[in-house]
């Protein structure tokens, strides 16, 4: 890859599709202000690359992510001041704009314990995908905080319906997998020695298709949140026709002529 391999996270690059995970197994895969700014800058950079089409943001040792390191981040945060508190749940909230601008599909594949900032990488994902074990806790509200953290009074209630999200972010409690599937939150519950292979086989087929509408959809579906219906028709229709533009375009019509499969290269 063009870029020296990150300090805070485990990635790998294959054939357009981008794994990433937490690389702290021994502790569930705490965050913590380093790897906080490093994906926040790693997301950011892939409107940048054409390298990367598909995002797959993993578990690690049967863990996704138990949100913020109490050790390394909890209890510093008892020292700052004001300034340093807005500073810091600015950088957390800029790595949910990050995820939903970063213009490649992201696809959370959970495992085990997937907890506070963890659920929330989970949440703005675009799609996720859940083993049996996995328990989702937005537990903000157990540490004594608000639910109201990094987009999520904002998102979740688009996912999984207000009163369900009120549920979670006023309890903090665990959404089981099953709830999580029932609840429209999970695409998917699969079992734990397939997870990687199946969170694979969507990357592949999502990047395998047309890169520049795939980032025009993920475009839309955030733009359109703050849209009317008539906005949000002309808005997609304007984004339709700058894909009719592509070449990825007339290679569909023309390996559907011809009674071939089309092969897209993003452009």
């Amino acid at each position: 890859m063009p870029t020296d391999a990150p300090k805070n996270f485990r990635l790998t690059l294959t054939d357009g599709v981008a794994e990433v995970s937490l690389d702290r197994p021994e502790k569930k895969n705490p965050l913590t202000f380093e790897s906080y700014a490093e994906l926040r800058d790693w997301f950011r950079g892939l409107v940048y690359r054409d390298d990367v089409k598909v995002v797959v943001f993993g578990s690690n040792g049967g863990n996704f992510c138990s949100g913020g390191d109490v050790f390394e981040i909890i209890g510093p945060l008892l020292d700052k001041d004001m300034k340093g508190l807005l500073a810091f749940t600015r950088m957390t909230g800029d790595l949910v704009k990050a995820i939903i601008g970063c213009g490649k599909p992201v696809i959370a594949a959970v495992d085990g314990v997937c907890a506070g900032a963890g659920a929330i990488i989970a949440m703005c994902s675009d799609l996720r995908i859940a083993t049996p074990e996995a328990k989702t806790a937005f537990l903000f509200n157990r540490v004594g905080l608000a639910g109201c953290d990094m987009g999520a009074c904002a998102i979740l209630p688009r996912i999984i319906g207000q009163g369900r999200a009120a549920d979670l972010l006023y309890t903090g409690r665990s959404m089981s997998a099953d709830e999580g599937e029932r609840w429209g939150f999970y695409n998917r519950v699969v079992a734990a020695d397939e997870i990687d292979n199946e969170a694979r086989k969507l990357a592949r087929r999502i990047a395998d298709g047309p890169a520049f509408a795939n980032m025009m959809t993920k475009t839309m579906l955030a733009q359109e949140w703050n849209m009317g219906i008539e906005q949000a028709i002309e808005a997609e229709a304007q984004a339709q026709a700058i894909c009719m533009q592509t070449q990825d375009f007339r290679r569909a019509y023309e390996a559907f002529a011809a009674k071939q499969k089309p092969v897209f290269e993003g452009n």
